[in-house]
């Protein structure tokens, strides 16, 4: 096999060198001893007695570049196993372009790496590139098999609709159930007197207070009781059980998949965020406004603007003034109950983090490569950085993080010291006892804060796989639907109307084909469901 001998940065050229760097011709999908002639050993290490290279292509936001390589469990990995990597690091700037040259070409590394590489989709629809790889997990992959025993889950998630593995999942380490959760200004409750509200008319209350009675002490009427990026109104719907976790318009409720656009709950949600707006009491910007607009309101110099949105934590966007802001628990919306977006499993698991191709001459040594990475203590060296450089491993045998150099984030460092959220990771649920985090910062910060929300998420819509021929039909059906969705949406919110205008929406979803799309949605969570 042709091998590159060099980690390929320089972006503009990436496409020429992958192509260059990858074997010309496929071969079968199940365990054939194909690394023999390199002494292949099926147990213990080294895997082979005489070096391999693998070249191992991975995808990284922006432009991190490749400093996570010098991991030093990474590095003693290559030693121990005698498998040398050439990593390709592309930048998620120019993926979507490579990418598609890439398929295109044919011609592919041995591994990919990942989730930000490959999606269902593009995996689906070039299922001959990829190894299926169930003989290998049997076989080959004892730490990985036992997580999925272990973890159901991690099975359920990474099976293709024809029934097979093509890809393989991660569970991350210490990963909150909740995601963003309500946040307030607490300064502003203070100094008005105010507890933190706990339902919708406590909420609605607060907010008028905050737009009313100058609670940033600047003698101007220029508080922004709400304010956030994107759907503020989606947001706002929580209280009434609407959550939109993975933006499929898709919830699970009673153990049955629905289509929550056409629901009564929905239609009641947005009278109420309709009710806020009409009072002044929602940023009008929030439906146009980029980051950089609301950051600068959030982030104001002289005094803080907003008072209440939904975060993944308070000290995370609104700069000098995060002291001022508290996660509170969820709003109850009007039927006395409290909901939470969320995954009740955890948010935890990946899928489509590594792929072996057919182009893999070595696929029994690579599959044994993978299952190192799927032990707790290797994962958590490739979540944070390795043991001695952001980690640190206790006599009782618990873990810690280190501190980041001053003036560095400790997420920024993370990611500069290990594969961070990408690639195979399994940690057990018993070893998170562990594992000990700082409760004020960073991932232990939302760890405690997840406290307030867990018992309250909803059930998300899982995240099933379709076959080729959906992925074909989904685009068209999506693409109209969802746009009226969001159209009508922003126009009852800021409009209002709902009342009148309801049937009419109904009947056009129904036209632009929503019971076949509903059906497919229906038909994927029933193949998701079977999988044991």
């Amino acid at each position: 096999m042709l091998k590159k001998t060099v980690s390929y940065l320089a972006l503009g050229s990436s496409i020429a060198v992958l192509l260059a760097g990858c074997s010309g011709g496929a071969t079968g999908g199940t365990p054939a001893e194909s690394g023999s002639e390199s002494g292949y050993n099926k147990e213990g290490l080294p895997l082979v007695n005489e070096p391999i290279t693998l070249d191992v292509l991975t995808v990284r936001w922006g432009n991190m570049g490749d400093s996570f390589t010098k991991n030093a469990w990474l590095q003693e990995l290559e030693k121990a196993t005698n498998v040398k990597i050439n990593w390709q690091v592309m930048s998620s700037n120019d993926w979507g372009e490579q990418k598609s040259v890439m398929l295109a070409s044919g011609e592919l590394p041995d591994v990919i790496l990942g989730n930000l590489a490959l999606g269902d989709s593009d995996i689906i629809n070039n299922l001959t590139y990829f190894r299926p790889l169930d003989d290998y997990i049997e076989e080959y992959m004892p730490n990985l098999k036992a997580a999925m025993e272990e973890t159901p889950v991690m099975r359920k998630l990474s099976t293709f609709p024809d029934g097979s593995i093509y890809s393989l999942p991660a569970r991350l380490p210490s990963r909150p159930v909740s995601a963003t959760q309500p946040v307030i200004n607490k300064a502003w409750l203070d100094k008005l007197g105010l507890q933190p509200p706990t339902n919708v008319d406590e909420l609605y209350a607060v907010l008028k207070a905050f737009k009313e009675q100058d609670p940033n002490g600047n003698g101007k009427a220029d508080e922004i009781p709400v304010s956030n990026e994107g759907d503020i109104e989606m947001q706002l719907l929580m209280p009434f059980g609407i959550t939109n976790l993975r933006a499929n318009n898709m919830l699970i409720q009673d153990g049955k998949p629905v289509f929550f656009p056409t629901s009564q709950a929905y239609k009641e949600g947005l009278k109420w965020a309709h009710k806020l707006y009409a009072e002044g009491l929602i940023d009008p910007e929030s439906f146009t406004q980029d980051g950089t607009m609301l950051s600068a309101k959030r982030q104001n110099p002289d005094v803080p603007l907003i008072g209440f949105s939904y975060q993944w934590t308070p000290d995370a966007v609104f700069g000098k003034w995060s002291d001022q802001y508290v996660t509170i628990a969820p709003i109850a919306g009007p039927d006395g109950g409290k909901y939470q977006e969320g995954e009740p499993e955890g948010l935890n698991f990946r899928r489509n983090e590594v792929l072996i191709t057919t182009f893999n001459e070595h696929p029994e040594v690579t599959a044994r490569w993978i299952d190192q990475f799927y032990t707790s203590e290797a994962s958590i060296q490739n979540f944070w950085g390795a043991i001695g450089t952001s980690l640190e491993k206790h006599d009782d045998g618990t873990f810690s993080l280190m501190a980041p150099p001053e003036g560095t984030s400790a997420d920024a460092w993370y990611w500069e010291n290990s594969l961070r959220d990408f690639g195979p990771k399994y940690v057990s649920p018993s070893f998170e006892k562990n594992i000990k985090l700082d409760p004020t910062t960073g991932d232990g910060l939302k760890m405690e804060l997840d406290k307030l929300g867990k018992e309250f998420v909803t059930q998300p819509y899982p995240e099933v796989m379709h076959t080729a021929d959906e992925y074909q039909e989904l685009p068209t059906l999506t693409t109209d639907i969802n746009s009226f969705i969001a159209s009508a949406r922003a126009q009852w919110v800021t409009q209002g109307g709902i009342d009148e205008g309801w049937d009419d929406y109904v009947g056009k979803l129904n036209a632009m084909g929503l019971e076949r799309l509903i059906a497919i949605y229906q038909e994927a969570y029933d193949r998701y469901m079977s999988v044991e």
